[in-house]
């Protein structure tokens, strides 16, 4: 099984106390850059050549960096274009191209959404891209099968928080703990605003457990892609070293991706 890193490293401050303030902000950001493509010669819909090499494997992508402040939690952060076709971050003014594939954004950057050119609040309107996104409550490696077209969503910011824990947005990739009281006794300060990736199952304090969750995204020239969020903190993997001051947004996720027209997710 390969794995490719991506490796990502500036520090960010530590995770603010008002997260639930802004969790009804719009996520435009005003730190996007207006050229959006022009900038860079693309075209609105130009055809993004595909990197073949990376389909059927297991990609790691470590300490992706988001832009956050927490001394002012409020403000929606600059969204975050990543192109899984190609393993790589991309500028933001390439907002308006086919060359990025899963947007973070919103409160955080932590809300997650594909390049979609027919949805007007996508924010890859009108750029050509065919893609959506959506999740399963189910471990990553058990989602094999590759959901209808119509599963999938076009929208902007559409995966974040999830109903289990503080602020729920329906089923989400990660759970967020404002007072520290949902996945521990609430005793250590240092455990509240504590958001918990949920790529694996989720023990919390009232015994019950939360089942891991698989995004799966549709590109936006058509491949698929099945993800596992591990972190949003800096070469931290596990649930019980997550604490409010460790550095975030730094994302590491696992995905495996997909030729167009497959109906299975295969590592070869």
């Amino acid at each position: 099984m390969k794995k490719i890193e991506l490796f990502v490293k500036k520090i960010p401050q530590g995770f603010a106390i008002l997260f639930f303030i802004a969790i009804t902000l719009t996520a435009c950001s005003s730190d996007e850059k207006p050229a959006e493509g022009e900038e860079n010669g693309e075209e609105p819909g130009t055809e993004v050549p595909v990197n073949t090499t990376l389909f059927n494997k297991v990609i790691h992508v470590k300490n992706y960096q988001g832009s956050t402040s927490d001394a002012n939690p409020t403000a929606p952060a600059a969204t975050l274009y990543y192109s899984l076709e190609d393993n790589k971050a991309m500028d933001g003014s390439y907002k308006k191209t086919k060359k990025w594939d899963l947007a973070f954004g919103g409160l955080y950057a932590s809300f997650l959404s594909g390049n979609n050119g027919t949805n007007s609040q996508n924010n890859g309107y009108q750029a050509g891209g065919v893609g959506g996104i959506t999740i399963v409550a189910k471990p990553f490696d058990e989602v094999v099968d590759i959901p209808a077209d119509t599963e999938f969503k076009t929208g902007i910011d559409v995966i974040g928080t999830d109903d289990a824990g503080s602020f729920g947005n329906g089923v989400g990739w990660y759970l967020y703990d404002f007072d520290g009281v949902v996945v521990t006794d609430g005793t250590n300060p240092q455990k509240a605003h504590v958001a918990y990736a949920l790529g694996d199952p989720l023990k919390i304090k009232n015994g019950s457990t939360i089942p891991a969750r698989t995004v799966i995204l549709k590109t936006a020239n058509g491949n698929y892609a099945k993800i596992k969020m591990i972190s949003v903190y800096k070469d931290v993997y596990t649930s019980a070293e997550w604490f409010k001051d460790t550095p975030h947004m730094y994302y590491t996720f696992d995905y495996v991706m997909v030729p167009k027209g497959s109906t299975k997710f295969e590592i070869k």
